[in-house]
């Protein structure tokens, strides 16, 4: 049976995927940036649009990490705007369960899934480090594996709290004037790290449960996302190593009743379309290396190796010294602060046998677009990924703000839909039904784990 693409879109907003300093940019904290990016998501049908967190600017050797968009607004606040002003699309964000408390993130998100007509989504997360700690004064107040057990609890707790509420709960009743069944609201969790009791202030939502999202690689975060997640977010946008990453996570699933329809696994991946294959493949060349630039190869390397490179050419050979794995030059970022020896020694023997400058070794370890070429050439190779179950769907990432998924959207989608593995309209109007999820699984399976933030 053909399957079925599921498409979703995101503003990056970090990391060195967008490409601010392009004079095509627009700013990455006006509204209108986001409307005009989540209006060409709907117009091409996507399932969502998705925000991602940072608490706290990255900081490169003491300053803040000027290669990344600096600053953000509240992704819940903006989302909550965006759902206004589009009717089908689905809206999800990162709530870290780290640095919130359970009661206020299920209101929120309840109360997005309100606003939008049941088409709310939280990607769960935690944090690792002090650093990103002292904005909430607990810096180093968990052991990082209790991270994890405190996530497990926190997405438990508030499946608590949205249950408080049944369908049937507000009567609305003017000939008795009664408003709420009797009960309505109540709950009382007692566990390791939430002791609360209360009425929970929000109704059961359109959706019962927002939609839940995952983004871990480790054996815990793939048990996670087989117990708990509904969506997850893949790094493996190589097919291979994409099918492999899908067969794992979806067999897993059956341990928890759970069956392959359950859970959609959805790469992050970039898109270059033009008129030729040959035309894209210099646009996405021209794209990379401006992601990729001197700076930011010389950076990257001092994240992995400890210490001021900046006398280093970009241009030249890998350093001759070894890296210094106890020092951080990064912080705030979760890719490079463990395993950077043996990252070292990989890349070292990767630039030997390929005989790669800095920079060029960057671009191929951090740099690169997924899908290249004419639009038929690009919705032919996005289609055989899904086909072949390498995926369930993607979340694009555009270097442009807000106008990089506009060439998508005009020449691609329209080629999925005539191919029939991309939807010609939306059908429903919640996220669940865009995703082809039946009700949210159930709370007996919460896993013992859940995703660092990056």
């Amino acid at each position: 049976m053909t399957k079925q693409i599921h498409l979703a879109a995101q503003l990056p907003g970090i990391h060195n995927v967008t490409v601010w300093s392009d004079p095509r940019s627009a700013s990455q904290m006006a509204i209108g940036s986001f409307v005009h990016l989540a209006r060409t998501a709907e117009r091409g049908r996507f399932d969502f649009f998705f925000l991602a967190e940072g608490l706290r600017l990255r900081e490169h050797k003491g300053r803040l990490y000027e290669l990344d968009v600096a600053g953000r607004p509240d992704n819940l606040t903006m989302l909550s705007a965006l759902a206004a002003v589009t009717t089908r699309l689905g809206v999800a964000a990162t709530v870290n369960a780290t640095f919130n408390e359970p009661y206020e993130v299920a209101r929120r998100l309840a109360t997005l899934d309100h606003l939008s007509g049941g088409r709310a989504g939280w990607n769960v997360v935690t944090s690792f480090d002090a650093f990103t700690g002292e904005n909430f004064r607990r810096g180093g107040f968990l052991a990082e594996s209790d991270r994890y057990t405190r996530a497990a609890e926190f997405l438990a707790t508030t499946r608590e709290l949205w249950d408080s509420w049944a369908a049937q709960d507000v009567l609305a009743d003017a000939a008795s004037g009664q408003f709420v069944r009797p009960g309505a609201g109540a709950f009382a969790h007692h566990g390791e790290h939430f002791d609360i009791s209360g009425r929970f202030t929000t109704p059961r939502a359109p959706q019962e449960h927002p939609v839940i999202i995952q983004a871990g690689e480790s054996d815990a975060g793939r048990e996670f996302a087989a117990s708990d997640a509904e969506v997850v977010f893949s790094k493996y946008n190589r097919l291979e190593e994409a099918r492999a990453f899908y067969r794992d996570v979806k067999g897993r699933l059956a341990r928890y009743g759970r069956s392959p329809d359950d859970l959609r696994i959805m790469p992050t991946a970039t898109v270059v379309v033009a008129d030729t294959d040959e035309e894209a493949a210099a646009y996405a060349d021209e794209i990379t290396r401006a992601q990729v630039s001197p700076q930011t190869a010389i950076a990257h390397l001092e994240a992995v190796w400890g210490r001021d490179l900046s006398a280093y050419d970009p241009d030249g050979p890998l350093p001759d010294i070894d890296p210094e794995p106890e020092s951080l030059v990064l912080k705030g970022h979760s890719v490079f602060r463990t395993g950077r020896a043996e990252t070292a020694r990989r890349w070292r023997a990767l630039a030997e046998e390929r005989g790669l400058s800095i920079r060029e070794l960057m671009i191929e370890v951090h740099g690169g677009q997924t899908f290249v070429g004419s639009p038929h050439t690009v919705a032919d190779a996005i289609d055989h990924f899904v086909q072949t179950d390498g995926a369930d769907g993607f979340v694009f990432a555009t270097h442009l703000t807000p106008a990089g998924l506009d060439d998508f959207v005009d020449r691609v989608v329209p080629l999925l839909q005539e191919k029939g593995v991309h939807r010609p309209d939306y059908t429903g109007t919640t996220l669940r039904h865009h995703l082809g999820l039946r009700r949210h699984p159930g709370t007996e399976h919460t896993s013992g784990s859940a995703r660092e933030a990056s």
